[in-house]
């Protein structure tokens, strides 16, 4: 029998390393007013090893690539502009002191998925008649964890 889930109550959380190459596993930070997370799947790219004796294309696995971007839908609102602001103020002084800022998105009652990335400042995304002011924040991801208990 399938236990499916919900996606209510699902968060995108940061937190910079304490120490270089240890992500943290307390301390987390939500981001706010998020409206979809980007999924994260880790594709590896074929490396084609056909031979001239082969009747078949053989391929193996190469470099893993999690994702190209990471791209957050959310409302845009002062809340959301002050924490990114602060985030990207924080992920740049960990990254010039050779550390890492890890994110946790955080599903309830479940494990969480985590990786580690550097986020781009927060720009102004597509406005027009009749809709929400949404802007559309990334993180360029640059080493995956994976799923782990969630941080405390």
């Amino acid at each position: 029998m399938a236990l499916e889930m919900s996606t209510i109550g699902i968060k995108l959380k940061w937190a910079s390393e304490a120490t270089a190459g240890s992500r943290p596993t307390s301390g987390y930070v939500e981001v706010p007013d998020i409206k979809e997370i980007p999924g994260m799947d880790e594709n590896p790219s074929l490396l084609d090893v056909t031979n001239l004796t082969d009747t078949h294309r053989r391929r193996i696995p190469g470099v893993v690539d999690g994702t190209d971007d990471f791209a957050l839908t959310c409302n845009m609102t002062a809340n959301l502009k002050s924490k990114w602001a602060s985030m990207k103020t924080a992920a740049d002084a960990a990254w010039a002191c050779g550390k890492s800022t890890w994110y946790e998105i955080a599903i309830p009652n479940f494990d969480s998925y985590y990786f580690a990335g550097r986020p781009s400042d927060l720009g102004f995304a597509t406005a027009g008649v009749d809709g929400v002011l949404e802007a559309t924040p990334h993180i360029v991801p640059n080493q995956i964890a994976g799923w782990a208990s969630a941080s405390s």
